[in-house]
């Protein structure tokens, strides 16, 4: 059974934001403008891209 995975790509800057919304950033694995990571889908990751979807832009890639 294949596991279901987001694409995350980051498209704005933390500069000026709390440091938590930062640090959810790198847990991300993103840190630069235009970087893409594909993720897992867990409630976990869910609630990171929460905290921060004003900052990126997340794709539903699947299974």
């Amino acid at each position: 059974m294949a596991k279901q995975t987001v694409i995350v790509t980051q498209t704005k800057s933390p500069i000026g934001r709390e440091g938590s919304q930062k640090k959810t950033l790198i847990g991300l694995g993103l840190n630069k403008i235009g970087r893409t990571r594909e993720l897992e889908d867990t409630p976990s990751v869910r609630g990171m891209i929460d905290k921060v979807k004003h900052l990126i832009k997340v794709d539903e890639a699947g299974a």
